[in-house]
């Protein structure tokens, strides 16, 4: 919702190429087969980074985490295959600091947030607001409100490029409802149509992955479920969230979910990711079952 919405924006400018080479933009990611990780590739979660690293244990500043990033090598040729990681996206964040020499969250606050009429997304919430904020998670026995989950992220700050943000479902639908309509937001055109569906379409390696985006696996077993359940379309896309958010837009069908939980506050259950995944197919599966197909074409007249 942040990141790759920013970049999105960047491509639709011209200011970012998704095939330029990552070290053209921020030179100090570079070395060996690293020349050759293209903004694309970070995208899709093609670039051979590992999926995560606790930079946070060895380093106590911001400064200190991306020394780390940088210096993290590949685990697989670039191009190669897909597995998500959060050091794609923060790399990506990276970029999008580099290439507009402003603060993340300003960014995302000119090119996302303000334009599309997000009123109650943003990094950081202030303590004002923390009673309209649900917990992330417990500390010596507290609730913790208004903090980003995610240790890497807390090191950069609490706005990085994988982790921060903080919204609602009425903010999401809204941001969904733009990609229904290719683009256009409260005001007109956001990002072109053609930009939009450059970054739905998957490359001949990233198997489910699109660029910002993941896309469901509709044959996958029943014992490991995907999120999007078993009846979405196959143009369907979406991300989901460490603690249990998902998000997904089906543009066959003119329906999106929005989810929004947390397993990691307060788990009465072991191996919760594992349960969630069931629950989240389920909740899919029942959504895609109780709105018609395609409720915004002229044969459905029962919407």
């Amino acid at each position: 919702m942040g990141t790759g919405s920013v970049v999105l924006r960047l491509v639709d400018a011209g200011k970012v190429g998704l095939d330029t080479p990552m070290v053209r933009y921020l030179p100090r990611f570079a070395g060996g087969e690293k020349n050759q990780v293209t903004v694309r590739m970070l995208l899709d979660h093609t670039s051979g980074l590992p999926p995560w690293v606790p930079f946070y244990r060895e380093a106590h500043s911001r400064d200190g985490v991306i020394d780390r990033l940088y210096a993290e090598p590949l685990q697989r040729a670039p191009g190669d295959t897909a597995l998500y990681s959060d050091l794609n996206a923060m790399l990506l964040g990276l970029l999008i600091e580099q290439v507009t020499g402003e603060p993340l969250d300003q960014v995302v606050q000119r090119e996302v947030l303000a334009p599309l009429e997000l009123a109650h997304t943003l990094y950081r919430p202030p303590s004002k607001l923390w009673r309209l904020v649900a917990p992330t998670g417990r500390y010596r026995g507290r609730p913790v409100r208004g903090e980003v989950n995610d240790q890497n992220a807390a090191r950069l700050g609490g706005a990085a490029g994988h982790a921060g943000l903080f919204s609602t479902g009425d903010d999401l639908a809204r941001f969904a409802q733009v990609w229904l309509r290719q683009g256009q937001g409260p005001t007109g055109a956001w990002v072109r149509a053609e930009t939009m569906r450059l970054f739905l379409t998957p490359g001949p390696r990233s198997g489910t992955r699109l660029l910002g985006w993941d896309g469901p696996t509709l044959d996958a077993p029943a014992d490991d479920p995907s999120v999007f359940g078993t009846l979405v379309s196959p143009a369907a896309y979406g991300h989901t969230g460490w603690t249990g958010t998902e998000l997904w837009i089906d543009p066959v069908r003119d329906l999106f979910l929005v989810f929004l939980t947390n397993r990691s506050y307060d788990p009465r259950t072991s191996r919760s990711i594992d349960k969630l995944r069931v629950v989240r197919a389920q909740l899919s599966d029942a959504t895609a079952r109780a709105v018609p197909a395609a409720c915004g074409s002229e044969s459905s007249a029962s919407c």
